[in-house]
């Protein structure tokens, strides 16, 4: 079905160049998009609906009947009798069902995205609905989530279609409030460039457009079309893991999330196992700021102590007191790779738990 705004536009462009007034009504004689007042004519309407003419002169009007396949869907009334009125009216009455056309093959397409993408489709069915909805099956594809703060409030669907071309190969569709996804088709031969092109390009769009608290995801690129609903786990992935331990960014990568990917995999009663027992039930991120930027700026420079001591303004002296300090404290030694691994994987940890805990309130 075409939107009743899709509707008032196109009888308003169609009204422009042909000078002629117009008006659509659905089965039940009630009006949708009009340029001009029909006034009560609900029974004229519907008197022409169970007739078994597909156009008639009733009371001054031209009107038609237009169909999806063999199902009348609108009647459209042309304002005047006249021959030309006739043929205008013939003629957007064909422009409406081109329309209803291409409506009803992109709900189509995109109802086949959807199921593909929550895995409702057996594998035979994906091929065969692919083919008769003239979708390749065996190019290089990514799917992306865009999500926002803005939510329902702003029709970020429509602003994402809009950046990436009605004409394009892309898919775009929506499962909630918040997000966005598009199966994005590739050209490029270096399609990570072309990815993160397009990614940035999303996110300056709909800035441009004021929406807030913008997030975009994607996955690994697949070349078969079955493959779709894994690349958007991992955007679906990557969105989570990202809100975790990359916060600082707006785009993320699967590819990029690392051991954060494993850490998330993690039941809580599990981690909260592992901190006690490396800490006696302290939390890693308990201590003072100080040696908590020390221990930041240490693993930033891969446990340099010139170049930490360099970066923190202090002498080397110092900066082996506070790693020295923190040894007695924790039993490890972050000089040592094994005792920094571990710091590093529980500093993670314990965000991951903070985490789970806020979104369980």
């Amino acid at each position: 079905m075409i939107s009743n705004q899709v509707l008032q536009n196109t009888l308003d462009g169609l009204k422009g160049i042909a000078r002629v007034e117009l008006c659509v009504m659905d089965v039940d004689g009630k009006e949708v998009a009009s340029t001009m007042d029909m006034g009560n004519c609900t029974k004229t309407a519907l008197e022409f609906v169970i007739s078994p003419a597909d156009s008639q002169v009733i009371q001054g009007y031209q009107y038609f009947k237009i169909y999806d396949e063999t199902q009348l869907e609108y009647i459209l009334v042309a304002g005047g009798t006249g021959e030309d009125v006739y043929i205008i009216g013939k003629m957007v009455a064909f422009q409406i069902q081109n329309l209803l056309v291409a409506y009803k093959e992109r709900f189509d397409k995109d109802n086949f995205i959807k199921n593909l993408l929550l895995d409702n489709l057996l594998l035979v069915d994906i091929y065969s609905r692919a083919k008769k909805l003239h979708i390749q099956t065996d190019v290089a594809r990514v799917a992306m989530i865009v999500e926002t703060a803005n939510g329902k409030d702003f029709n970020v669907l429509d602003m994402v279609r809009a950046y990436l071309g009605a004409n394009s190969r892309d898919f775009v569709t929506a499962v909630d409030e918040s997000n966005v996804i598009v199966i994005k088709d590739l050209e490029d031969a270096d399609s990570n460039k072309e990815i993160e092109k397009t990614a940035k390009g999303i996110v300056a769009h709909l800035k441009k457009e004021n929406v807030k608290g913008i997030r975009v995801s994607y996955g690994t690129v697949i070349r078969e079309i079955k493959e779709v609903s894994r690349s958007y786990k991992e955007a679906k992935m990557a969105l989570d893991v990202g809100k975790i331990f990359f916060d600082d960014r707006n785009i993320i990568a699967y590819s990029e999330l690392g051991i954060g990917r494993l850490i998330y995999q993690l039941p809580i009663p599990l981690c909260k196992m592992f901190i006690r027992e490396i800490f006696d039930g302290k939390s890693p991120d308990e201590f003072d700021e100080e040696t908590l930027t020390t221990i930041h700026k240490f693993f930033e420079n891969n446990l340099n102590v010139s170049e930490t001591s360099r970066q923190l303004f202090i002498h080397r002296n110092t900066l082996v007191y506070r790693l020295d300090k923190l040894q007695k404290s924790t039993g490890l030694d972050l000089r040592i790779f094994e005792d920094a691994i571990t710091f590093k994987i529980a500093l993670m940890v314990v965000k991951y738990m903070k985490y789970m805990e806020n979104l369980e309130y």
